[in-house]
């Protein structure tokens, strides 16, 4: 495997993993099992059956609690723990086959990586989560999942696009995230005015 495919792919799975980790980590293991994917550095560990098994069953999980929004708001803030460090972890696991140095470097970077996509989410659908009707969420659950695979399989498969994709996602996200924070500080304060009034 190259090194521009390597960085693709430790770029792709720690960011994508800040948005649905299970889907991440199954996704690989499949391919690299069925599909003959040579997985770089140690992320071959990924294709054991009991990781794929786990990583399905609880991919299964967060599928329904995603679309109810009181369960996906605290399953994203539960989840703030487990996708970052499983996200650095996954970045340097992919260079594996490089020095230390290089690998704590890829740590560093991929639980950044993680820390942003998870964030975006988790904040994104925290004000999506405050609207009563559950068709809004139910959508936006939908289109993460999709999103993340699709956005995977560019990293495995087509490299080049998935970092044109990955640069362009960023960018909208700096440039949407002060509307994000703003509605849900406007949140809030209706939250914190309708209990004082009760």
């Amino acid at each position: 495997m190259s090194l521009f495919t390597t960085i693709a792919l430790a770029i792709g799975s720690s960011w994508i993993s800040g948005i649905n980790l299970y889907i991440t980590v199954a996704t690989l293991g499949l391919l690299g099992r069925f599909a003959g994917l040579e997985l770089p550095g140690e992320l071959s560990i990924l294709t054991n059956w009991w990781i794929i098994g786990i990583a399905s069953f609880l991919f299964l999980v967060e599928f329904f609690a995603d679309k109810i929004p009181v369960v996906d708001t605290a399953w994203d803030a539960v989840h703030t723990f487990i996708r970052v460090p499983a996200g650095a972890v996954l970045a340097s696991t992919a260079f594996g086959d490089f020095n230390f140095g290089v690998q704590v470097v890829a740590f560093l970077l991929g639980g950044g990586l993680a820390l942003s996509s998870h964030g975006t989410k988790a904040a994104t659908r925290a004000a999506i989560n405050s609207s009563p009707e559950p068709f809004t969420n139910i959508t936006a659950s939908f289109l993460e999942d999709l999103f993340a695979l699709g956005s995977l399989l560019l990293a495995v498969f087509h490299p080049a696009f998935f970092m044109a994709l990955f640069v362009v996602v960023i960018l909208a996200s700096i440039i949407m995230l002060p509307r994000i924070l703003s509605a849900l500080r406007g949140l809030f304060r209706r939250k914190c005015n309708d209990r004082n009034q009760t």
